[in-house]
């Protein structure tokens, strides 16, 4: 499996940009997939998850209301809407893939439950 990740740019701060992520390979209804971001100097964070079925959806605390995480199992695309960023948004995002989806949500929000990473796409807020 393979994730490529696009999007990404630079925008002021209170602006939207957008952040998508193609897998080839696989069975990619099954997997659990998600979107986390590491900022220069700091730890890599979750940003947000979805279930296969898109059932349901998981965001951090500092992203929720503001971003909104989405997938199409027909393309085989996982996407992030972002909108009114702010400064502290500035980083690397990151796709993620888990081979076998369980159940339950407190696991996605840890990086080392996923199999297959994209190869990041840079996001830069200004003020």
């Amino acid at each position: 499996v393979q994730l490529q990740a696009s999007g990404g740019g630079l925008v002021q701060a209170g602006g939207f940009l957008s952040v998508s992520c193609t897998a080839s390979g696989g069975n990619f209804p099954n997997y659990g997939m998600a979107w986390f971001r590491q900022a220069p100097g700091k730890e890599r964070e979750f940003v947000a998850a979805i279930r296969r079925t898109s059932a349901a959806t998981y965001y951090s605390d500092s992203v929720k209301g503001r971003f909104t995480i989405s997938r199409s199992n027909t393309r085989r695309t996982l996407s992030l809407q972002m909108n009114s960023l702010k400064p502290e948004d500035t980083a690397i995002y990151y796709c993620a893939l888990r081979l076998n989806e369980m159940a339950g949500s407190d696991w996605r929000r840890d990086p080392s439950m996923y199999t297959y990473w994209g190869q990041g796409t840079l996001v830069t807020v200004s003020s």
